[in-house]
Formats: structure tokens, sequence, C-alpha cells
């Protein structure tokens, strides 16, 4: 089983590396040398762009340094959506040559929507071939990572991982993954908890819109969320610092992992990490009732 004992609170997540025009390199080299230990990619993000960003900023490093590990996931094949046992083995290969490993402490299966559970769990497929590259000893251990709950609890309850990530389902205005974390938690997995900022609206992201969790925002969302900001600014406390800090809080979490998008996100996790936030505030926010049932799966 997976040692979660030995996972950091924070894991730095690189969704948006390779997508904008600049800076890529730069970020990239600033994630390895930054006081986080843990990274998290994946084959897909920007189309496999950065895998490689990161994998250049190893080499230019000598190598990952020996206080570092990388997580990565394995996708479907992005032009027929084929996600079979020989796909997960050569999004595998994929990202070990873009990497520059050989090796790694966790393998994710990322957002299997192309398959259905039973197909994914059939002989020849991809939770088969996860499971060899766990034998084999290319990979210390295995995981689900998606953002459809349903979904992700039908994995979790096949027995076969010892981790799990879960995005925008646990947060300050979304409860709506706790039967995941239950469920991970019966099983003592590692749990990881993506996206505390939902998006970017927790963080006073001014990119996304009125969006969570990469969807329009309800009204009922929307107004709950005023009502938070405005309990927070009453106790003179920075949302962003509450919503981490939320996640951070929760016991059966094992580590939140952060999108880190630009340098000012990264230089500014420390402070968030650090915020000693005021007597009374936690009690102030469930005064608020419990968050809006959540509209997506």
């Amino acid at each position: 089983m997976f040692d979660r004992s030995r996972l950091d609170r924070v894991t730095l997540g690189t969704t948006h590396l390779g997508r904008r025009e600049s800076a890529n390199a730069e970020l990239a080299d600033s994630l390895l040398a930054s006081p986080f230990r843990q990274i998290d990619t994946s084959n897909a993000y920007a189309a496999g762009e950065g895998e490689r960003l990161l994998g250049a900023a190893i080499a230019r490093a000598g190598g990952l340094p020996s206080d570092k590990v990388v997580f990565t996931k394995v996708d479907q094949d992005p032009e027929s959506g084929v996600f079979d046992g020989d796909r997960v083995r050569r999004s595998f290969e994929e990202s070990m040559t873009r990497l520059g490993l050989d090796r790694l402490p966790l393998l994710h299966l990322h957002d299997p929507y192309t398959v259905t559970l039973s197909e994914a769990m059939a002989p020849g497929g991809a939770v088969e071939a996860l499971v060899r590259l766990k034998d084999e000893g290319l990979v210390d251990a295995i995981g689900i990572a998606a953002g459809q709950r349903s979904l992700v609890e039908g994995y979790v309850r096949t027995d076969a991982f010892d981790a799990v990530l879960t995005h925008n389902r646990y947060s300050l205005v979304d409860r709506s993954g706790e039967e995941i974390i239950r469920l991970a938690t019966e099983r003592s997995m590692a749990v990881f908890n993506a996206a505390p900022f939902g998006g970017g609206i927790l963080a006073g992201s001014d990119t996304r819109g009125a969006t969570y969790g990469y969807q329009p925002a309800s009204p009922e969302l929307l107004g709950f969320i005023q009502r938070l900001h405005a309990r927070c600014a009453e106790h003179g406390a920075d949302v962003a610092a509450v919503a981490l800090q939320f996640s951070l809080a929760e016991p059966r979490i094992h580590s939140t992992v952060v999108g880190v998008y630009s340098h000012k996100r990264l230089e500014e996790l420390p402070r968030l990490l650090e915020t000693q936030l005021p007597d009374g505030l936690w009690e102030a926010i469930e005064a608020l009732g419990a968050p809006p049932a959540s509209t997506t799966d």
C-alpha cells in the first residue's frame, strides 16, 4: 500500500504549464526549485507540452533533485479516444520519455471517460495494465484521478487503487466529494484534493469569470460565494488563504493539489499556508449554512 505518511500537505499542479505563450521554461524551473517537494502533471496537459517542459527543467537541473517527486497520469489516445491496456503502456512510456525518468512513485488513471468501468477493469483493459506497471516495479502505486463523482466512486470501490485524486469536489463551497473521501478512507487510500480555489473563483481570479470547476456557477453558488467573501472581509481574512487551509485542515486529505499558472501564484503559496486565520472565522463561515448542492457530476 502507498505510504500516505510520506506525502506533503501541498502538491504543485501543472495543468496550465505549456498553455501560455511565455515564461513556460522559467515557470518549470521555478516549480522544480520551489520549497514544495511534490509536482503533479499528466500525459495530456497541454498535449504533452507540460511534461516536456518539466522534463527539460529536470535535465537542466542535472536530474530530478533527490528531494523532489513527480506524479503523472496516463491518458486516452488524443486522436481516437482509445483507452485500453496498450494505450496505458504507451501513455506511460511517452510520459517517461518527456520527463526523462525511469520510474514513478505514483501513476494515475486520468479521466477515463471514453471507456466504461467494466471495460477498464476487463482483461487487457486499462486497470490491468496499470497493475502490471506496478508489479514490474516501474511505479510504486496507482491511482484514479477524475472529476465525475459517480465514476470516481466506482473506481474506488474496485479496491484496485492505492490513491484517488478528486478536483473541485471538496472545497469551501462544494462538499460533493464527501463520498469519494469516505470510500477512500475506508480503504486506506491516499487522498489528493485538487483545485481548492475552485478554478480561481476563491482566489481572486479575474480570468475565468463566474465559473466554478470549469463550468458556469449557478446563481445560488454565486450568492453563497458572495456571502463567504463578505464574512471573510468582516474578519479581515484572505479568502484564498481560507480556501487553502480548509482543505489542509481535513485529516482525511493527505495532500492538496494547487494549480500553479504563474510565478505570482507560486510565490504567494507560502504566505497562504502561513497565514494565521482570526479567531471565530470558521464558526462565522459555518453559520452561513451548507453550500448549495453541486449541479455537476
